[in-house]
């Protein structure tokens, strides 16, 4: 389940009684009625739909907006780290900022449709002078991750013994005690993982779909909730294992498949949309990691079904960063550039975030290491490609060693290797202009050394203390 929204407070010059309401001209629209308006005035005015959403512009969102055009329900199929609970939660930015609702109602009810017989004898008893309040957007949106030992009362409600207790008849109505579903009500609910409820927990959800209503126990109560409903899944637990049950599957409106990134400029825009950086990660290190990403998710042997998050990519990015802030701090450098070497820790860190086939058993960390080094080297040759690197195979011909690593600070690098013929067109082609800092000259210098020998131009050495060795 989400946290608790933090309370907005409402524009003061919004009206504060049902008649002020009803002077005001305002008209009563559905959830589902409020979110395709709202959709609609953004795609005539070619404002943004899904800001943050990566990489489903021409697959994904097309698909969302038709549900929401269509007033579905929706499942969104997809292996892990795909965007779909972003995607899912970014849907309240299509409903409109503020709502009227009965003041104290617990399930934000419309002054104009009262559900509980509680909020019903309230409108009937003050009529125009019924207190509204206004419930904000972000304060429309229940989430709940579905878990084995999740009930019906968690979802749907139960009675509340304390207020039986209190003397209220057992059959009473306020005698229940809501769960998250119709507390939601005149919002967007979403269910995680929805295969992992228990079935007679999804059978909770039938009338939630179809008829818009709730059952709680035996009470004679029908409450038609005005929401929308949304759910995620795994498309291996959701079609094939038999989890969810039919009937449930039959009531979402529309189910629609995520997928990872299609090109690698997408993952590249994803890296550096989500990635927290604390050091500067140079664009072909970046490109090294989604390269890296992609291979692992192609390999074969890594178990596609469980898939390859794209939080994969983005602790990648942070990790590497991460190392390149050690180093300045460790050498007193004054700024920190990642380099080819700082690359290399991911291949650990990162291992327990990859299911391998079971043939791989222990060879989990050298599957790893092997496609990285297969991305580095495919950048190497998307990004310099033709030129003439023979100013750095020269400055080893002689027997020279140059030595470098995650240790080796950019100022110690740069003075083994001093002018170097070619070293303005590789800046050039890596996007690090004219005029690079030290840092971003050594991470240049240190690809094009890792380019060569993964190539096969240039000999390389690991010792016994992490620093690597060009040339020996």
């Amino acid at each position: 389940m989400t946290d608790a929204p933090t309370a907005i407070t409402p524009p003061s010059d919004l009206p504060r009684t049902l008649g002020e309401l009803r002077a005001s001209g305002h008209e009563f629209r559905t959830v589902k009625e409020e979110l395709r308006d709202n959709l609609l005035s953004r795609l005539r005015s070619g404002a943004p739909r899904f800001p943050g959403i990566v990489g489903y512009d021409d697959t994904v969102l097309p698909e969302v907006e038709r549900a929401l055009l269509a007033g579905h329900d929706m499942v969104l199929l997809g292996e892990r780290g795909q965007g779909k609970t972003r995607l899912i939660r970014g849907l309240i930015d299509l409903l409109d900022e503020w709502t009227p609702v009965i003041g104290g109602s617990e399930l934000h009810e419309h002054p104009y449709h009262p559900l509980t017989p509680a909020s019903r004898r309230l409108v009937a008893e003050t009529g125009d002078l019924l207190p509204i309040g206004w419930l904000h957007r972000s304060e429309r949106y229940g989430e709940k991750l579905a878990t084995p030992d999740t009930s019906v009362g968690d979802l749907i409600g139960d009675v509340d013994p304390i207020k039986v207790a209190e003397g209220r008849a057992l059959g009473d109505p306020d005698t229940i005690h809501f769960g998250l579903v119709p507390r939601t009500n005149r919002g967007i609910f979403a269910v995680n993982e929805l295969p992992d409820l228990a079935e007679r927990i999804q059978v909770s959800l039938l009338n939630v779909l179809e008829e818009r209503d709730i059952q709680v126990r035996g009470y004679q109560l029908r409450l038609p909730l005005d929401l929308l409903l949304v759910a995620s899944a795994n498309p291996e637990d959701y079609t094939n294992r038999g989890r969810i049950i039919t009937p449930l599957k039959d009531r979402f409106g529309a189910e629609i498949r995520t997928h990872y990134p299609v090109d690698l400029s997408l993952e590249t825009e994803l890296i550096r949309q989500e990635a927290a950086l604390v050091a500067s990660v140079p664009d072909h290190l970046i490109d090294v990691l989604a390269r890296y990403t992609r291979a692992v998710r192609e390999s074969p042997a890594v178990d596609a079904r469980s898939g390859i998050s794209a939080r994969f990519a983005i602790a990648a990015a942070e990790t590497t960063a991460a190392s390149a802030l050690r180093r300045s701090g460790l050498r007193q450098e004054r700024e920190a550039v990642a380099r080819v070497c700082d690359t290399v820790s991911v291949t650990s860190t990162l291992r327990g975030k990859v299911e391998f086939e079971s043939g791989e058993e222990g060879r989990e960390t050298e599957v790893l290491a092997h496609l990285l080094r297969v991305a580095t080297a495919e950048t190497f040759r998307d990004r310099l490609s033709g030129l003439d690197l023979s100013g750095f195979t020269d400055l080893v011909a002689e027997g020279a060693i140059i030595e470098t690593g995650d240790l080796v600070s950019a100022d110690e690098l740069l003075g083994q290797i001093g002018t170097v013929p070619g070293l303005a067109k590789v800046l050039d082609r890596l996007g690090l202009g004219d005029a690079p800092s030290p840092g971003q000259a050594a991470s240049a210098i240190e690809f094009v050394l890792e380019g060569l020998h993964l190539t096969r131009r240039l000999a390389k050495e690991l010792t016994d203390d992490g620093r690597t060795l060009y040339g020996s």
